[in-house]
């Protein structure tokens, strides 16, 4: 991939009434990007593994070994992780899209994307990357073969244990076809108004003039995971508005039984709860492995 594209910034925008409360149409809020002191509280997040490329595998093996779904369009793969797209999955036309491409991608390499499974970050690395100095500044270590300072997703990856864990960790991890994943980009979720398509066909996915909309299956997931994030790691932030429209698609949208099953399975081998799903997931007692959950 030529772009940092599996993790794309996602902020929420400018708010609007809407019937639970407040809806983000166009204007910008961003997440809070000031680089947090050394001192900093210690992380309740992930302390069981730096590795983003073994987390992936264990995702695969431990996570989603009876549950082949990705996030947004529900396709299914196979052991060899390639996808096979829902029925009326279609992809868009690059040169006619409202959105911006961030490189030379071709209808062909797009297509061959479609068919590969790729992890996305719900909350992107860009977002709380950027609180590390490493990724806004660079690192005296991190040089490369021909002598060129780089800084971003590499120098921190490199240089910083902390940005490592938040990286790898698995309740930030989903998974998704590799298409979707590079045209959501760094893309901000919003609220379209109804008469917006969708951009994968069937897929209830759409993005226009570089915001997205996820499917409403999804909305209360995306925003339980900000909540976890923005608890289990000091240095990242949501910022308001923002934490207010997360807050009311939490409660719009509740726990599904898979997402109970993903997170306790996630709490079996990380070592850590995402209290917001778990304490919901309890109540309805689906706090617990099962098989074939769908």
């Amino acid at each position: 991939m030529k772009k940092a594209v599996l993790c794309g910034i996602l902020v929420f925008c400018g708010l609007t009434v809407s019937a639970f409360g407040w809806w983000p149409f166009g204007g910008g809020v961003s997440d809070k990007t000031e680089d947090v002191p050394a001192t900093a509280k210690p992380s309740k997040g992930n302390h069981y593994s730096q590795s983003f490329y073994a987390v992936k595998q264990e995702m695969l093996n431990k996570i989603y070994f009876d549950h082949r779904q990705t996030l947004y369009c529900g396709a299914t793969w196979n052991t060899r992780k390639k996808i096979s797209l829902p029925h009326g999955f279609k992809l868009p036309n690059l040169q006619q899209v409202d959105f911006k491409i961030y490189d030379d991608m071709t209808a062909e390499e797009l297509q061959e994307k479609a068919e590969r499974l790729e992890w996305e970050h719900i909350v992107p690395a860009q977002n709380f990357g950027k609180t590390f100095y490493e990724w806004t500044k660079g690192h005296k270590n991190c040089v490369g073969s021909k002598g060129r300072s780089f800084k971003g997703r590499q120098c921190a990856v490199q240089e910083s244990e902390d940005f490592r864990y938040m990286y790898a960790d698995m309740y930030n991890l989903y998974p998704s076809i590799g298409a979707v994943n590079y045209l959501r980009a760094h893309f901000s979720p919003t609220q379209f108004e109804p008469w917006q398509k969708n951009t994968f066909g069937t897929c209830a996915m759409k993005i226009s003039h570089n915001k997205m909309e996820p499917p409403d299956e999804v909305k209360g997931l995306i925003a339980r995971t900000y909540l976890y994030m923005q608890a289990s790691y000091p240095r990242y932030r949501i910022g308001e508005p923002a934490e207010s429209v997360l807050k009311a698609w939490a409660k719009k949208y509740p726990v599904t039984k898979w997402e109970c099953v993903r997170a306790f399975r996630i709490e079996q081998v990380q070592g850590n709860a995402n209290n917001f799903v778990k304490k919901s997931c309890e109540a309805k007692n689906w706090y617990k492995d099962t098989q074939n959950v769908r």
